[in-house]
């Protein structure tokens, strides 16, 4: 079939339908509306009507699903929960309702968030046995290496939680995520400093639990900072969900198979691991290292600017947002909060990234392009402000974004239409061909 034979075109007075010629044949491919956002073309018969297929690397004009959860408008900057703009939950409430917001659509009551709290609070520990499994990896291992392994391995102790027909079991793998995977990894941070484990404390919230288990010794007592763990709260609250990025694509391409969520969200913690996604802000952090003060600065935009330059300015910019990210703004208010709790009133590379935001929304060059500064500009300065190790950057992303994961593999398990992911190809290798005996080849 000669595709250079095919028009589409929206016709007047059929506004729910596009309408495709191929060959002379015509085809009318439904258009669905969102409640708000672009809407899109309905492709699903197009290959069994015309034997072709669309072609959309990356998958940048293509809607892999229907959601309810996350919305994002890239050209207005804004990042809705369930229809909530991300400033201001992380202003006002906290982030254990931000998961239940993500898990159930709305916020919860006062009676709710109590038994949702207590929920998670009593399933923060893991069973003792998986403490055995840290001493199979290397001292050296990488924080994100472990958590793929610990994570993908609570199937093989929560076989209650693994049905994933059943409502019940599936809510249950859902608060177990979402409590023990903040343990996992402050586990995996102790592990890899040589520290013992610190077990989950009920008395505390989420976050000061986490920074808890993270930085407590068992020779001393340890306070949780609460503007510490309000910093901590509101990154976890950021960094929760942001709709069909790559490793949520990935969690709902595992679990459409019917894998356990256990294995699905193990899935999304390695895609998460590429530089690309999670690790930016750790990339961010070195690129300001690298830049050292903030005389240099202009030096370094020179050289971001150059083609031929190898240098690229870490944490400006985002596939989705072509505005100034919103929740970068909410992470440079956070990041002066936390530098001025710890005293540090002269951080080079605070300093450096306040003189490089600066530049970049005044010079030209940055305003055509729309490089903005984005989250990740400001989380990895607060992250190493708190204590964490560039290594644990990641991690905490990770922790943050179960909640996500397990909302849209919840939703997608729960959807009626949901399919085994199987996307198609433009092959372009060798034809068929006979098979030649060796002794013939040349």
């Amino acid at each position: 079939m000669n595709a250079t034979t095919s028009t589409l075109k929206v016709q007047e007075g059929s506004p729910e339908a596009a309408h495709l010629s191929v060959e002379g044949a015509e085809l009318a491919l439904p258009i669905k509306h969102g409640s708000i956002g672009p809407s899109v073309l309905d492709v699903q018969t197009l290959y069994k009507d015309t034997g072709l297929f669309t072609y959309d690397p990356g998958f940048t004009s293509t809607a892999s699903c229907e959601s309810k959860i996350t919305y994002i408008d890239g050209d207005a900057g804004l990042l809705l929960y369930r229809g909530y703009p991300i400033d201001e939950l992380a202003e006002h409430g906290d982030f254990l309702e931000t998961c239940y917001l993500l898990l159930f659509g709305e916020l919860p009551t006062s009676a709710q968030k109590a038994e949702f709290d207590r929920q998670v609070t009593r399933h923060t520990m893991v069973h003792e046995q998986m403490s055995r499994f840290y001493s199979g990896f290397r001292r050296d291992a990488h924080p994100m290496a472990v958590m793929c392994g610990v994570v993908g391995a609570l199937s093989a102790f929560y076989h209650d939680s693994t049905d994933i027909t059943d409502p019940e079991q599936r809510l249950i793998a859902s608060i177990r995520m979402i409590a023990k995977t903040p343990t996992l990894a402050a586990m995996a941070y102790k592990y890899s400093i040589g520290q013992p484990f610190v077990y989950p404390q009920n008395a505390l919230d989420f976050s000061a639990n986490f920074l808890n288990m993270c930085f407590a010794v068992p020779c001393e007592e340890y306070k949780v900072n609460p503007v510490l763990a309000r910093a901590m709260d509101r990154i976890f609250i950021l960094h929760a969900d942001h709709e069909q990025n790559a490793s949520t694509s990935t969690v709902r391409l595992a679990g459409s198979s019917g894998a356990n969520p256990f294995a699905c969200i193990a899935a999304g913690i390695a895609c998460l691991w590429g530089p690309a996604h999670g690790g930016a802000n750790e990339a961010a952090l070195k690129m300001l290292g690298e830049i050292g003060t903030p005389d240099k600065v202009d030096l370094y935009v020179k050289k971001a600017k150059d083609k031929n330059d190898p240098f690229r300015l870490m944490g400006f910019g985002h596939r989705v947002y072509k505005n100034y990210d919103p929740r970068a703004k909410i992470m440079q208010k956070t990041c002066h909060e936390v530098l001025a709790e710890l005293g540090i009133q002269d951080d080079p590379l605070l300093e450096v990234a306040m003189e490089l935001e600066k530049i970049a929304l005044k010079d030209e060059y940055f305003i055509e392009k729309k490089l903005y500064p984005n989250i990740d500009f400001y989380s990895g300065i607060t992250l190493k402000a708190m204590g964490f190790p560039t290594a644990m950057f990641t991690v905490l992303f990770a922790v943050a974004r179960t909640v996500g994961w397990i909302a849209q593999w919840k939703e997608m398990v729960e959807d009626p239409s949901q399919r085994i992911g199987r996307p198609r190809q433009l092959y372009t290798g060798a034809p068929e061909r006979d098979y030649v005996p060796i002794s013939e080849r040349r």
